[in-house]
Parts: structure tokens; C-alpha cells; sequence
């Protein structure tokens, strides 16, 4: 088993109307030695906006007192949520839900000094869940993608578009291509494409023609039977791709949200080294038993430091916290479950 410290909470609310109800799921990254949070926040109008702090170590040395990301359209206009970041060729990708009430979607912004953000739109496509499950139909996807499709209609009501969340970046172009990973319940899946401009509606439906060929992770274990999710963008090693996500588990309790790994090929992603049978962490600590949603750690965001995995998470849909573990030993273990 992987050992994993406990770093402690990181970040909890302040009084600020933005962030005075929960922060949590942050994005990270290190420039210079400085790490960068964005984070969700829900302030009292119950609608998320992205807040950012910075660190040294994990004490937090600066924090803005306005979220620098917030609803400004239709799409977004209930909340701008989990955020993720990636830089790569010197441009800061910044990956965000953008929930209108009922629909969620992948919207994304970028930045040059992760100060000034500018939003660039969706990426999802305007393509309706149901034009998406005919299309899965035709080409034999499993039964759990319609299943979840008339659960997430259920609970949305009027869901009108195909539900997408977890967008992650790869740092590095895979062979001259943007590598995005993203999530149709229930799986983990990746769309390569030469420019975001080339993500078009034709675009996304000749990739969702060959779904089942772009799945990297499906739902396997135990602590993962309900569904799984991206978490961390990816980080290379020198055995492969390391992929920190989540997975849902259905308990006796109701649902568990753990923090789960995988190691994936340099070369093609799809191709899957090493997966953790069992969660990389999960819901122990009071806080992350108890808060706005129980039993959550949601990982979002990680950094390398001194041979150390830092991963920030959200608790309880609450507060962030930060678990660390020794790098090279959870390579070796990825590569003893292959």
C-alpha cells in the first residue's frame, strides 16, 4: 500500500460574500517556486466563481479578495466551477464547468501571467444528449451510458445538452496534437484535435462516431463502481503519464468520493501501465466526512517538489486540503498493478 501524509486544511472560507459558503477543487501550479490555487468558491447567492490564493510550502501567503473568474454568460450564469490549469507552450489553459442550472459543460480561458484571464468559451459541443446517445447506440457503447443519461435528465429536468465535465490538459503535445481528457459519465476519455479552434460540432461528432475507441479509464474496482472522473492534469515521469482521478463509490453510507492513480504511456495515454486497485486516499478525516456534501476528497490539482507528490483536493465540498506522498514509490507501485 502507498503511503500518504496528511498535509492539513490549506484553505477554508473567509467572510467575503464570493467565497463565504465553501472553497474547494482547486486548480494548482507551481511558477518559480510559487504555487498557484484557483479555486472554486459559493459565496451567499449560491453560485460558484474562481478565486485564487498563492503559497509557500502550504501556508498560504496572498489571496485575492475578488474571484477573477466569475458567471458573465448565459452558460455559465449558475456557476463557473472546478477548475483546472495547464501550461503548456507558454500559455496558462485554465479549464472550467460552466453550469447554467441544468447543463454542464466545458468552458476554458487562458492567461500569459496568470493574473489577466481571458475566456475563450465552450469547448463542449452543441450537440444534445440524446443526439449523443443515438449516436452511441449505433456504434454498441455499454448500457451504462444511457443509464446515465436518464439519470442526469431526472435530476436536471431540462438537461438539453451532452453532460461533460473534468477537463484536463496535457502538458505536451502528443504527436503534434492537444491532448484533452474529459468525462461522459461513466468513463474517462480523450479527444485529440490540431487546434482549439478545430473543435467544432463536426468535430465532436465524428469523435463521438469512435467514442469507444478514446476511453482510457472505465469504472473497475470496488471504490469506483458508481463512476469515474478526471482529477489532476497529468505529470510526466519517467515511466509514463501519472493520472491522479476520483471515483465514486456506492456505499451503504450513500455515495464516496476517493482519490484514486494510474500511470499511462508517454507515447499514447490510452495505453494504461498501471492502475491502483485500491483509493489513493479517501474521506477519513472529519472534515472531509462532513461538510456541504459528505464524504468527499475531490483531487484537482497537484505539484512535484523534492521527490514529493502534492495533491490538493477539495473536502467535503467545504474547504481544501493537501495529502503528499513519496513519488517514486507510488510509480512503483502503480507498476507492481499493471
Amino acid at each position: 500500500m502507498t503511503t500518504v501524509k496528511n498535509e492539513g486544511i490549506i484553505l477554508k472560507p473567509t467572510g467575503l460574500s464570493f467565497e463565504n459558503k465553501a472553497v474547494f477543487n482547486p486548480a494548482c501550479i507551481e511558477v518559480d517556486g510559487m504555487t498557484y490555487l484557483f479555486y472554486r468558491a459559493i459565496g451567499e447567492n449560491n453560485v460558484s466563481s474562481i478565486g485564487v490564493c498563492q503559497l509557500e510550502g502550504n501556508t498560504v501567503i496572498k489571496r485575492h479578495t475578488h474571484p477573477i473568474l466569475f458567471p458573465e454568460h448565459d452558460y455559465e450564469k449558475m456557476g463557473v466551477e472546478d477548475p483546472r490549469i495547464t501550461l503548456l507552450d507558454q500559455t496558462f489553459y485554465l479549464f472550467y464547468t460552466a453550469f447554467d442550472g441544468q447543463n454542464a459543460r466545458i468552458a476554458y480561458a487562458t492567461s500569459n501571467d496568470l493574473v489577466n484571464f481571458v475566456k475563450k468559451g465552450l469547448l463542449s459541443p452543441n450537440i444534445t444528449y440524446a443526439e449523443a446517445c443515438k449516436i452511441f447506440h449505433q456504434k454498441k457503447l455499454k448500457e451504462e451510458y444511457f443509464i446515465w443519461k436518464l439519470y442526469l435528465e431526472k435530476e436536471f429536468k431540462e438537461l438539453n445538452f451532452l453532460f461533460e465535465k473534468d477537463a484536463l490538459l496535457f502538458p505536451k503535445k502528443i504527436n503534434n496534437k492537444f491532448a484533452l481528457i474529459h468525462r461522459i459519465r461513466p468513463d474517462i476519455q480523450i479527444i485529440y484535435f490540431p487546434d482549439f479552434k478545430d473543435l467544432t460540432d463536426a468535430y465532436w461528432r465524428a469523435y463521438l462516431k469512435k467514442l469507444k475507441k478514446y476511453i482510457m479509464l472505465e469504472p473497475k474496482f470496488k471504490f469506483e463502481n458508481r463512476y469515474i472522473g478526471g482529477g489532476c492534469p497529468p505529470i510526466e515521469t519517467e515511466d509514463g503519464w501519472l493520472l491522479i482521478y476520483h471515483g465514486v463509490e456506492n456505499a451503504s453510507i450513500g455515495k464516496i468520493y476517493h482519490a484514486a492513480a494510474a500511470l499511462l504511456d508517454l507515447k499514447n495515454p490510452l495505453k494504461v501501465i498501471g492502475r491502483l486497485n485500491y483509493p489513493l486516499f479517501s474521506p477519513e478525516e472529519t472534515w472531509e466526512r462532513i461538510g456541504v456534501v459528505n464524504n468527499v476528497v475531490f483531487p484537482t490539482g497537484a505539484i512535484v517538489k523534492n521527490g514529493k507528490l502534492y495533491i490538493y483536493y477539495g473536502a467535503a465540498d467545504t474547504c481544501i486540503g493537501a495529502k503528499s506522498v513519496d513519488l517514486k514509490k507510488l510509480l512503483i507501485e502503480l507498476k507492481k498493478n499493471p
